[in-house]
């Protein structure tokens, strides 16, 4: 068995497609196709469903791809921490998080690059907190940052970064705008654009409605953050969002921003790692760096900070 069958079964269960798979190893279809049939020869089970195109793997040919995907993350650890005893830290970190978490990211990828200007970050965004863990567990990114709901299992290690807060941002002559705050109650009567039911900061949204005992019918619907702000920026919209978005988009003119309670809800983002020994390189140093950043600003409104 050698490393390089298990790039191709790793491939192949990424690409769905022998072709597509042997370009990323850098191969002929033929040779990736052939060293696979030798590594089903070798274990003595078939780890392919054939037919005539690429059916998926079998139950055998998803087991291996896990341990493949270990193997191949252990050696890649292993030659960045020789190689930082020679040059330094160097490497690419993969790293996921959640969609309302992506200014942190930004904000420990930035000193991270600073620090080791040989490593590379490669960043997933868009990910549920289900997709961080189940990432994490197959070894497709080294760090996610998501939501931390206890208890964390102990196969993670967690870092908590701040709490997510949320607030209404609603147009300036709206009966909000003269308050210090607002109730979800008082939120859920304005027409309201929010991010599409299907994303997760949507469910957290609605859960704290219902806890509320309201059942608001938004106006319009968007799955983009982007969307989300560019209606709203017109004025005929109020919607909710974490505070930690207007560090990065700023309060519309026209719109204001105030914190939403009655009841007050937050809930803890962190930096979630494998719990391994020893840790990858590349997850110890984005670990410090999390460790000597403060992103509690975040909780509060950009006036404030």
């Amino acid at each position: 068995m050698f490393i390089r069958q298990l790039e191709y079964m790793v491939a192949l269960a990424r690409e769905r497609h022998f072709v597509r798979a042997a370009q990323s190893c850098s191969v002929s279809q033929p040779a990736l196709s052939e060293g696979i049939r030798k590594l089903e020869k070798e274990l003595d089970v078939p780890l392919i469903r054939r037919g005539n195109k690429f059916e998926g793997l079998t139950a055998e040919g998803q087991e291996l791809v896990i341990w493949a995907r270990k193997i191949l993350a252990d050696r890649d650890a292993m030659n960045d921490e020789i190689g930082a005893m020679r040059t330094g830290v160097r490497g690419q970190l993969r790293f996921g998080s959640i969609p309302t978490a992506s200014i942190a990211m930004s904000l420990l990828n930035a000193p991270f690059c600073d620090l080791h200007p040989l490593a590379r970050v490669q960043v997933v965004s868009g990910l549920t907190s289900e997709d961080v863990l189940a990432r994490l567990r197959s070894y497709e990114i080294d760090a996610g940052i998501t939501y931390i709901q206890d208890p964390v299992p102990d196969e993670f290690r967690v870092l908590r970064l701040y709490r997510e807060r949320y607030v209404l941002l609603t147009a300036t002559d709206a009966g909000a705008s003269s308050s210090t705050s607002a109730t979800w109650t008082q939120a859920a009567a304005l027409p309201l654009c929010l991010l599409a039911p299907s994303m997760q900061g949507r469910r957290y949204i609605d859960d704290v409605f219902a806890e509320a005992g309201v059942n608001p019918e938004p106006r319009l619907e968007t799955d983009s953050v982007a969307s989300l702000f560019a209606h709203v920026t017109t004025g005929s919209w109020a919607t909710i969002v974490p505070t930690a978005w207007l560090h990065v988009f700023g309060v519309p003119a026209n719109l204001h921003a105030v914190p939403l309670v009655g009841p007050e809800r937050s809930v803890s983002v962190g930096l979630l790692t494998l719990a391994r020994d020893p840790a990858p390189i590349l997850v110890r140093a984005l670990a410090s760096v999390a460790e000597s950043t403060d992103l509690t600003f975040l909780e509060q409104l950009p006036a404030e900070h």
